[in-house]
């Protein structure tokens, strides 16, 4: 059986999506068991009506609430009885939970994991690691997006070690081809802190290292890892997401301008939906912070039901897929046991 926890406040849509989303993850894996942390009234409310499996179901009550206004180093120590902060103790002191899963402050569970549950061996500092599609119908993985802004070359090697075993463990890609975010394609471009990356990643072993990368090629389908700082990396993932919501505005937009477009469009309604859907950030569960001592995934504040399922389907994947034994053999070769 494995077991995650379910941190079920913080986002947008709590508890109602994490309820639901828990329900539909435990009808799919028949050998989870979820532990929710949150409002226990509030909770069963919601599961009020809902057929699932009790005995893989447990709640543990946390009256609190971390928000984004709390500072994160203050929220971890004060408000110790929030959902969030009784999940991430549980998942320290109890070894057969294999992680967890929250919508709450970025900063509050990066600070969390950090501190109270800790980095497998050999980690520097854990980056923010989410996926999503490409124009190729594949998936290309963001190492990291928000984590930490202020990096070293070590980094950028531990996220592309640690990015591609992700990618290749939870989602089958084989060989995956990382590419360093750079100003430029040309090898010499960049900064020195690029320019110094690029010389190690060519020689780091356990990675298929492609060169440089431009923003323009993220959704192109030539890569399936993209490491780069935090700051860049959150950038560069905003701005496609934006990029993409504002074109499906536009083109809505348009339509409504002239009968013949009103027409067009409905002929091809059904395209339109299948491509509304490729697009939905929602359909490609959340970012996980990979290198912490037990599974951690970070999902979108106003994640919906479907999105939290697809969320805790993410831990479950790297948990049976012994991602965090195999990082840690890795991380020693390259950088010796400690």
């Amino acid at each position: 059986m494995v077991k995650i926890i379910l941190d079920c406040f913080g986002g947008d849509n709590s508890p109602d999506a994490h309820v639901k989303g828990a329900v539909e993850a435990l009808k799919k894996l028949p050998d989870l068991k979820l532990i929710l942390t949150g409002d226990e009234v509030l909770i069963r409310e919601k599961l009020s009506g809902l057929k699932y499996d009790s005995d893989r179901l447990e709640i543990i009550h946390a009256p609190q609430v971390i928000t984004c206004n709390d500072k994160p180093t203050d929220a971890i120590r004060l408000k110790k009885e929030s959902s969030m902060m009784k999940a991430v103790k549980l998942l320290y002191d109890d070894d057969s939970i294999a992680g967890m899963v929250t919508t709450g402050s970025t900063g509050a569970i990066v600070t969390a994991a950090t501190v109270r549950i800790g980095r497998l061996r050999n980690v520097i500092r854990p980056p923010f690691c989410p996926v999503i599609p490409t124009m190729a119908g594949t998936l290309v993985g963001i190492c990291d997006s928000g984590a930490s802004t202020d990096i070293t070359v070590e980094h950028l090697q531990q996220y592309a070690i640690m990015g591609s075993l992700y990618l290749e463990k939870t989602f089958g890609i084989k060989n995956p081809r990382v590419a360093l975010l750079n100003i430029g394609t040309e090898k010499e471009k960049g900064d020195e802190l690029r320019k110094q990356a690029y010389e190690v990643l060519e020689k780091t072993p356990h990675i298929n290292f492609c060169g440089n990368m431009e923003s323009r090629d993220l959704l192109s389908g030539k890569y399936d890892l993209v490491v780069c700082d935090g700051f860049s990396g959150n950038v560069l993932i905003k701005t496609t997401e934006g990029t993409a919501i504002e074109l499906l505005k536009k083109l809505k937009k348009d339509i409504g301008r002239k009968l013949i477009y009103k027409i067009g469009a409905g002929l091809m309604y059904k395209m339109f939906m299948e491509e509304k859907e490729f697009m939905n950030y929602q359909n490609y569960g959340g970012s996980v912070l990979l290198g912490t001592a037990k599974v951690v995934v970070k999902g979108h504040g106003n994640s919906t039901m479907p999105a939290i399922t697809k969320c805790i389907e993410q831990a479950y994947q790297m948990e049976i897929s012994s991602l965090n034994p195999e990082t840690e053999k890795i991380l020693d070769e390259v950088f010796g046991e400690n």
